[in-house]
This record gives structure tokens, C-alpha cells and sequence, in this order.
């Protein structure tokens, strides 16, 4: 393993806070004691009826940086995160699941505007690395049932992550990150608030730039990303606000090769694809194409392929009016917009460039396979909240348009070199082999009464209602031409939370919610790309929905403050598809309702502060996912036997523990976490992979009374990621799940990185 010692250079940047509905509703959720605010790692949601923590900025810090906040929330209950790389960014490896739910069944936010269910094949939104720079994102809301009513989603049956980004400084400054450290990583990162501006009414923002490369812990290429985001906030009057931001990103990423159990028994765990090797590459897809034996050590052509990459261009932008418009009365209103252009790539062996096998000819036995994505989305969101005595009455709409285009395209490359840069976007296709229009039109509206009787006692209750249209239209490819729709009038939350004196609370809910279809040629209703498929689901298939009980109980005063909770979801209407291919052959999957699933879980957390400068979190999660169905065709042949199982991707147990030091100069902390084997596999037939530890460790100082203004504002920050260098499968499912198997042959595994080493310098001015 190699430990190369990197840097990154600085960059800039102009934002500002942002008043939502969302973000009321967040502030109200992390009401506590300004001292467990300020030093407590994890920020329990006092005074609401569900499951809620916050991570505050200060814990985002501890982390290397450049590492997704997914990854930082890893530490609470409930929450499984995955990812191939040190900072859980590489997004083809990345997956997120919470009580069972997968992140397609999540719903995720930031400031409000919806990110659709961040799937890599993105077709409603993009991932939150890619929609701000992690260094702006200032707190993480977790909710882990279905999330509030006013949330902007359609895929939240499991979970809510709600992202915020930092408000703009009071005051002018200039602060920049320079990070250094293992497989050549350079990120720099720069930042300057304008400070209020009273000639403009007391504008203010911020501008920020961050730029990163790093190499691969394994094989041959590069992870590269640029970003800026560009954030405004103009007062208005003693209590409203109006916001502007756009942020915009461009992301280069070269994937890691999907490996499956005889994979890693016969080449290793840091076997990859061959790049920068393209002569293996070559002599493998022609030994293929030709009947030959394939070079040493392939035992299949798809042990390696040349490269894969991931190329994504994301703008997004929005405008945000918060503001009273009465006594009591207030209005929260954000119009948004979203464009992405992204491609995903493979060096295929099974598509030859045209001209190869024919003499004199310089084509290659092999081709580029794309998979090319085209958003562009544009929504409104819009609240009332009224007070009205004991009753805080909030109701609201959200509406999004969203035209998608999808295409699967190849490219020629020539035998002797390659003539392309897998990290750029490709042109001039020899071949179009599917190409789809995608629109979806969703509208949602809740109406919610929070009833406070007592002081102690708090009711909230209200419904949202769901309505998503989807339609497709054929360019290239098989004809499909349909449109589906995903509907529910009445989806009740009901909740309650009463507070005791002495720091103690109780609270408990219930909720139901739906998932709508997705609009994709390779996910969704419409991947098996046939008209009489379609038309059969369109009849038959209903839009999953969950049923989600939980209570618990909350307890803080001066040194503890911790959260034990239970909850039951019944899942109907699962569906799923599983895989029988590898990866790259990208043949269509058919949907099926793989009928109902319950979880049963428990969840405890709690934080004590052992002395002033020491404090010790810890959290526990136990989850029992079962089907409770077989998936039996429509002939009535059951396909998988899966009543009973455990449900795929899902650890029973997780533990996290954490010890943290810091005296305002010196801090450190030291965290492990345990999680448990997991079941890629429908009918829980082979494809179990082994638990894990992991232990992460950060040290740093802060030159906070420094006399020399050159050390005034100076912090260093050492993060050693898997300290113990631990050798375990990470991401499970990135093929997607098996019906079985016992051979070990499905290419969905992707190992975990080794240890790595980060040395971070930020300088404020």
C-alpha cells in the first residue's frame, strides 16, 4: 500500500444563508441547551415526534477533507454507508441504506430543493457532492422514518437526509484549506465572505472554489473535481430574507473494477482493470473475439476491462423568499432549477470498433460503451405557516418538471493506443443502441397542525398528497411509448412528544408513504425496455409504499444526552430486479413485486462528556429485514424464494464508538465502528459478505492566541482513514443483487480502501 504525501491548492467563494420552510422546521428540531449545541458531537431532535439528529459543521470538519458528509453520518443509528474510496465520494461504489431502506427509498435535500434519490444512473437529481462543496455544507438532518411532510421528495419510504449549507459570515474574510496526502491527493479549497454591505441594504454572500485530484488506491487513473458555488442573501425588513445561489460542478472519476467473491480468491483484493496496461487489454478482447485462450491471469474476459469512468457536469440553482406577511403569518417560497450532462463508460470487449478483423484495418477489438444522461428539471416549492394560539397550522404545494434524455451509445478506439481520454465526454458514435425521452411531472401538497396543548405536550398531524406522471417516448431502439402514474391523495403523519422537567422526553408516530415510478431506461418501469412489459405493469404493478411506526425517548442535561428508539415498517409493493449479467453487458432487467418486507428495529445513541475536554459518543442498531413473500410470475411459477429471507444489502447489527479530546487547541478523536455481514443475494443462497471494523483516527491544532498574524487563524488536521488498515468488502450490490450465488460469481463487490494518511492547513484571514 502506498502513502504518498500530497497537497492541494486553494481556491474561492460568495453564499449566503437561506431561510426555507425546511430550514425553520430544522432549527426547531435541534432546540437544546446552548451548551449541548455547541459541544455535543450529534444534535438529538428535542421537541419532535420522530427520529431526528443533526451533525453540526464542527464534526464534518474532523473528517479528511473532501469526505462526503454521507460519510460522516455514518456514526449514527440506523446508517449504513459504503464506498470503495477514503472519502465516500467515488459515486459508482457509493451506497447508503438506513433501517433496511436502500438510498433509492431515501429522499435527500439540500436547502430545501429536492436531489431526487442520488442514484449514480441519475434521472430526478444529482449527488450531494456534486450540489455543494462538502467545506459549505454546515449541518446534516437526519430523520430517520419517512421525513417531515413538507419534504421534497417522492422516494423518502425509509428516510430523510436534509443537507444545509452555511450561512455568509457577518464579517469580510478569506479562508483556504490546503490538503496533502496518500495516492497523490491534492485539494484546495478558498473562500471569501463579502461581509454585510450596508450600501446594499445589508447584502451579503460568499464565493468558493475547491479543486481535487487524486489518484486511485488501486490500478491505473485519476479522481478529479472542480466546484464553485456562488450563495447571496439580501434582509428584508426585521425578519425575511431573499436568497439566490448557484453552484455548479464538474466531476472526472475513474471506476474501480467490479469484483465478485472468485475475483478476489483467485487475482486478490487489488486486482482493478488494466489501465495504464492497454496491449492486456487489447490481446484479452481479441483472444475473446477470435475463440483464443485469454492472456494470463484471465479466467473470463470479465475480469478486467481497460477502464470505466464516471463524467458529470451538474448546475444548480435557486432563489428563496422567507418573510412574514402578517401577524403570525409567514410565507417560505424557493423556484429552482437543475442541469446536468454526464456520461458513464466502459472499455467493452464485446462490442469490436468497426473495421476490426479486416486486413490493413487499425480498429480495435474492442469499443467504448456509454451510458449518457441529460436533466433538465425546474421546480417550486411553497408554505404558509400560520400561528394561531396553541395551533401552528403549516401547509404547502411543491411542483417539478423534469425532461430526461438517456441514450446508450459506443465509441471506436483504434488497436495501437488509445485515441480517447476516458475522462472527457465522448463523440462521434458508430453505433446508437437505445435512446429515450423521459418526462415526469410531480405534484405534492401537505397540510400539517402542530397542537401544543401544554407546554409540555406537543400533537402534530396532517397528510401529504402525491401525484408523479411519467411518460417516454423512443428515439433509437425498441419502440416504447407509455405513461405510467403514481398516485396518493392521503398520506397521514401523526405524532406526539411530551417533555418532562427534568431533561427527559417521550415521543412516538406513525406514518405512510409512497413511492413514486422513476422515469429511466435503466431503472424503473420503463428498463426492460418493451412495450408489452410496460403496458403489463402499468395494470398490474402498484407504487411501493411503507407504513412506519416508531417511538422512543430522549434525555439530556450538563454532561449526557442520548435517544433509544423503536420502530415497525410494514414495505408493500417491493419491487426489484435481479441481475444475471455482468454489469457491463447493461441487458434490460424486468421489474417485478417482490411483495411485502417488515423490519423490526431498535436504536440507541448517547454522548457523555467524561470531563471538559472529553467526551465519548456511542450508538447501536439492531435490524430484522425479512420478505414476507416468494416472487411468483404472473403464470403463477414462483421465481425466487424469498419468504422469509433477509433482505439484501441490510447488516443486522451496527455499533459506533467515538472518543474526542479538544481544549480549544489540540483535539483528536479516535472512532470505530462494527458492521455486520450482508446478504446480496434474494434468496439468501451464497453472496453473504463478512462484517467488519473499521477505525478512523483525527489529531489537529488550532492556533487560536497566536500573537503572529501570520499563525493567528492557522489550524492543522491530520485524519488517518482504517487506521488498522483493515481488508474488507465495502460497497455490496454495485452489479446489483442475485437470485443466488452459491458459484460466487456476481460482479458486485468493490473492497474497501486501505489505510490512508491526509495532513490538512487552513488559514483564515
Amino acid at each position: 500500500m502506498k502513502h504518498h504525501l500530497i497537497a492541494g491548492a486553494a481556491s474561492v467563494a460568495l453564499l449566503a444563508a437561506c431561510g426555507t420552510a425546511q430550514a425553520a422546521e430544522a432549527e426547531a428540531a435541534t432546540t437544546v441547551s446552548a451548551e449541548a449545541e455547541v459541544e455535543a458531537i450529534v444534535v438529538y431532535g428535542q421537541g419532535q415526534s420522530r427520529q431526528v439528529q443533526t451533525m453540526t459543521q464542527e464534526q464534518l470538519t474532523l473528517e479528511a477533507a473532501g469526505t462526503s458528509p454521507l460519510k460522516a453520518i455514518d456514526k449514527l443509528p440506523g446508517v449504513t454507508f459504503q464506498s470503495a474510496d477514503a472519502f465516500g465520494a467515488y459515486e459508482w461504489s457509493t451506497r447508503i441504506s438506513i433501517r433496511g431502506f436502500d438510498q433509492n427509498r431515501l429522499g435527500f435535500t439540500l436547502d430545501g430543493v429536492p436531489l431526487g434519490d442520488m442514484t449514480y444512473g441519475n434521472h430526478n437529481g444529482l449527488h450531494v457532492s456534486r450540489a455543494a462543496i462538502n467545506e459549505n455544507i454546515g449541518r446534516v438532518e437526519l430523520a430517520q422514518g419517512a421525513g417531515s411532510l413538507s419534504t421534497a421528495s417522492t422516494s423518502n419510504l425509509g428516510g430523510t437526509l436534509q443537507f444545509f449549507t452555511r450561512d455568509p459570515s457577518e464579517d469580510f474574510h478569506v479562508q483556504t484549506d490546503v490538503t496533502y496526502g496518500s495516492e497523490n491527493t491534492l485539494r484546495g479549497f478558498a473562500r471569501l465572505d463579502t461581509g454585510a454591505l450596508e450600501a446594499l441594504g445589508g447584502l451579503r454572500g460568499y464565493v468558493s472554489v475547491v479543486k481535487q485530484t487524486a489518484d486511485k488506491w488501486k490500478g491505473g487513473g485519476e479522481q478529479k473535481q472542480f466546484q464553485y458555488d456562488i450563495k447571496a442573501v439580501l434582509p428584508i425588513g426585521d425578519d425575511g430574507s431573499l436568497t439566490a445561489f448557484f453552484n455548479h460542478s464538474e466531476r472526472r472519476e475513474q471506476d474501480y473494477q467490479d469484483m465478485s467473491f472468485d475475483m478476489i480468491k483467485r487475482l486478490g483484493r487489488d486486482w482493478d482493470n488494466t489501465k495504464p496496461n492497454w496491449k492486456l487489454a487489447i490481446d484479452a478482447a481479441q483472444a475473446y473475439n477470435t475463440g483464443r485462450p485469454l492472456p494470463a491471469p484471465f479466467a473470463t474476459v470479465d475480469d478486467a476491462y481497460y477502464a470505466g469512468a464516471g463524467v458529470r457536469d451538474d448546475s444548480l440553482y435557486g432563489i428563496t423568499l422567507d418573510m412574514p406577511l402578517a401577524e403570525g403569518l409567514r410565507l417560505q417560497a424557493t423556484a429552482y432549477g437543475h442541469k446536468n450532462e454526464g456520461q458513464g463508460l466502459w472499455y467493452t470487449p464485446y462490442v469490436t470498433s468497426p473495421g476490426w478483423g479486416t486486413v490493413g484495418s487499425t480498429a480495435a477489438p474492442l469499443s467504448i460503451r456509454t451510458t449518457e444522461y441529460d436533466i433538465d428539471r425546474k421546480g417550486l416549492i411553497g408554505g404558509l405557516t400560520l400561528e394561531l394560539g396553541d395551533h401552528r397550522v403549516s401547509g404547502g404545494f411543491w411542483v417539478e418538471s423534469n425532461d430526461f434524455h438517456q441514450a446508450r451509445r459506443f465509441y471506436a478506439e483504434t488497436a495501437a493506443a488509445p485515441s480517447r481520454n476516458s475522462l472527457d465526454f465522448q463523440s462521434n458514435p458508430f453505433f446508437t443502441q437505445w435512446e429515450y425521452d423521459f418526462n415526469t411531472e410531480t405534484r405534492q401538497l401537505y397540510l400539517q397542525d402542530v397542537w401544543s396543548p401544554t407546554e409540555a405536550l406537543k400533537i402534530n398531524f396532517g397528510f401529504k398528497s402525491v401525484q408523479v406522471r411519467n411518460s417516454v417516448s423512443r428515439i433509437a431502439g425498441n419502440p416504447l411509448k407509455a405513461t405510467l402514474e403514481s398516485e396518493d391523495w392521503f398520506l397521514p403523519q401523526i405524532g406526539v412528544v411530551y417533555r418532562f422537567d427534568d431533561g427527559l422526553e417521550v415521543f412516538g408516530g406513525y406514518t405512510e408513504n409512497m413511492a413514486a415510478f422513476v422515469s429511466a431506461a435503466t431503472a424503473g418501469p420503463f428498463s426492460s425496455q418493451s412495450q408489452t412489459v410496460v403496458d403489463y405493469i402499468a395494470k398490474n404493478l402498484k407504487a411501493e409504499t411503507s407504513k412506519t411506526f416508531e417511538a422512543g425517548v430522549r434525555y439530556h442535561n450538563s454532561r449526557f444526552q442520548g435517544v433509544a428508539a423503536v420502530y415497525h415498517v410494514t414495505f408493500d409493493n417491493r419491487l426489484g430486479a435481479a441481475s444475471s449479467a455482468p454489469p457491463i453487458l447493461g441487458l434490460p432487467s424486468v421489474l417485478s413485486n417482490v411483495g411485502s418486507v417488515e423490519t423490526k428495529g431498535v436504536e440507541l445513541a448517547g454522548e457523555f462528556r467524561i470531563a471538559d475536554d472529553w467526551s465519548l459518543y456511542g450508538s447501536y442498531a439492531y435490524n430484522d429485514s425479512q420478505y414476507q413473500d416468494d416472487v411468483v410470475s404472473a403464470n403463477g411459477t414462483v421465481e425466487m424464494r424469498t419468504a422469509g429471507k433477509e433482505v439484501v444489502f441490510t447488516p443486522k447489527n451496527l455499533a459506533k464508538l467515538e472518543l474526542r479530546y479538544d481544549n480549544g487547541g489540540l483535539y483528536g478523536r479516535l472512532g470505530v465502528g462494527f458492521t455486520d455481514e450482508r446478504w446480496y443475494t434474494f434468496e439468501n443462497l451464497g453472496g453473504q459478505v463478512d462484517g467488519y471494523v473499521l477505525t478512523d483516527l483525527t489529531v489537529g491544532y488550532r492556533f487560536e492566541d497566536a500573537s503572529s498574524p501570520w499563525l493567528r487563524g492557522l489550524e492543522v488536521q491530520a485524519n488517518v482513514t482504517n487506521l488498522m488498515d483493515e481488508d474488507y468488502i465495502s460497497t455490496v450490490g454495485s452489479g446489483g443483487a442475485a437470485k443466488s450465488d452459491v458459484a460466487g460469481t456476481a460482479m458486485t463487490l468493490l473492497p474497501g480502501a486501505p489505510r490512508q494518511a491526509f495532513v490538512t492547513i487552513r488559514k483564515q484571514f
